[in-house]
């Protein structure tokens, strides 16, 4: 029980919920300074029911971990190497929303906005999709960050299907706003999700 308020829990746990709230506080205020604070919702947050569950599925696991086998927890170079995956993940996305602007959003456009343009420079100029390489990146660089080994799988596992079902979709409606531009720059560049083209 003793593991559960050692200076391994309290800093690995005060890291994990540092880097939740940061994710979801920028989002929110980014989401507020491009598009204005009456197109801001709290799907802006991106906090669902299934997010929820993952996060207590990963505490749960953390706190089942460090009580019963509390030396897995103590692989600092693990656990360091998920904190860098953090940053850079959170960097990455926040670099995709800022230099995306207007042309950014939560939610898939299906219609063809006037400020939305297609995005091909900085980050984008590498990875089609670098917000979704960066939340990737971020989610299982969070369990990583935990020594959570059923978690980072899970994550890695679930946000990739994800992503897999909804790249696709997303590029169907861009392949129409933008039309042989869009077919151009995804044949010299990479969704930036592995396996997924």
């Amino acid at each position: 029980m003793t593991e559960m308020f050692s200076f391994t829990a309290y800093r690995q746990l005060s890291q994990m919920f540092l880097a939740v709230i940061f994710f979801h506080g920028s989002e929110y205020i980014l989401a507020i300074s491009i598009h204005g604070k009456n197109n801001a919702t709290l799907k802006s947050l991106l906090i669902s029911s299934n997010y929820i569950v993952a996060m207590i599925c990963s505490l749960l696991e953390y706190l089942v971990e460090i009580h019963f086998f509390p030396e897995m927890k103590k692989h600092w170079v693990i656990s360091n190497t998920g904190l860098f995956m953090v940053v850079v993940g959170e960097m990455i996305r926040k670099l995709a929303i800022i230099t995306a602007g207007k042309s950014f959003s939560h939610l898939i456009k299906r219609y063809h906005e006037e400020d939305h343009v297609l995005i091909t420079h900085g980050v984008y100029n590498y990875i089609r999709h670098p917000s979704y390489c960066g939340f990737l990146i971020w989610s299982v660089g969070t369990q990583i960050m935990l020594c959570n080994p059923l978690s980072t799988l899970a994550f890695a596992a679930v946000v990739w299907r994800f992503f897999r079902l909804r790249i696709p979709y997303e590029e169907f409606f861009l392949r129409q706003f933008f039309g042989v531009e869009y077919e151009e720059y995804a044949k010299r560049t990479n969704s930036g999700v592995p396996f997924i083209k």
